[in-house]
């Protein structure tokens, strides 16, 4: 069973190739959203050496820092690279 933990927004690395799929307008009406309700669902990253790569969730990552979060609950998965 996965565990969520708390990650640091700036200790999570965006792979270039998924940065390319991001809607800024998504990420508004996802962040307006966690303001009133909360964050739903908890990211997924995988560790990789010092820091924690992004597997899935890029825009509730967006919306975090959008909002000025300056950590996010994520489930630590093991991942091959994409």
């Amino acid at each position: 069973m996965l565990r969520v933990q708390k990650v640091k927004v700036d200790d999570i690395y965006v792979p270039t190739a998924r940065r390319k799929t991001l809607h800024p307008e998504t990420v508004r009406h996802l962040a307006e959203d966690i303001l009133e309700n909360g964050m739903k669902t908890p990211i997924q990253v995988r560790h990789d050496g010092k820091r924690h790569v992004l597997v899935e969730g890029l825009h509730r990552l967006e919306a975090a820092k959008w909002l000025g979060e300056t950590d996010i609950d994520a489930y630590l998965v093991q991942a091959r690279r994409h």
